[in-house]
């Protein structure tokens, strides 16, 4: 009994120090070996990017268009808010190029639960949900599970802390 309230504490501190990590990385987190850039000038939007690349590459259209998360191609791109957006079709990038605003993820792709906590976080492609026309990401599954439990309220602070938890050290 001793050894398995062990192994249980010591799974809780792990999960504890990761999620602490998570929230408490103020800048971003990177998986990654890319560094991760913020992109600000003047009112433009912000935009979380690795190598130049906005959303690890996932083609945001395909989000609303196909249900799910879809890897764009190199061959299919367009630059907004100086970064590339990549497309799994030509068509998807069209449409995108039309309305940016209507297809790009909230809080310039960071994870939606981390703004609404006052931090940042990098995503996961494949931990989203498209609330009212908004696509939203999140730095993987477990985590939204979390954002799900109260979505209107998340995002009302999310709302709230977002583009200001940029700027915070």
């Amino acid at each position: 009994m001793k050894i398995k309230s062990l192994a249980i504490l010591a799974s809780l501190s792990m999960l504890s120090i990761g999620l602490a990590y998570c929230l408490g990385n103020r800048t971003s987190i990177n998986a990654d070996a890319a560094t991760p850039v913020i992109v600000a000038q003047g009112s433009r939007a912000f935009f979380y990017q690795e190598n130049d690349i906005a959303i690890r590459g996932t083609d945001p259209v395909a989000y609303f268009r196909q249900g799910k998360a879809v890897a764009g191609s190199p061959q299919f791109t367009h630059r907004w808010e100086d970064a590339t957006w990549q497309f799994s079709s030509a068509e998807n990038r069209d449409l995108f190029a039309q309305n940016p605003e209507k297809y790009a993820p909230q809080y310039g792709g960071y994870c939606a639960w981390a703004v609404s906590q006052g931090y940042t976080a990098s995503t996961d492609p494949n931990a989203w949900k498209i609330v009212n026309g908004k696509l939203y990401l999140n730095y993987n599954r477990r985590v939204q599970k979390s954002w799900e439990g109260d979505i209107p309220g998340q995002i009302a602070r999310a709302n709230r802390n977002w583009p200001e938890v940029l700027n915070r050290s």
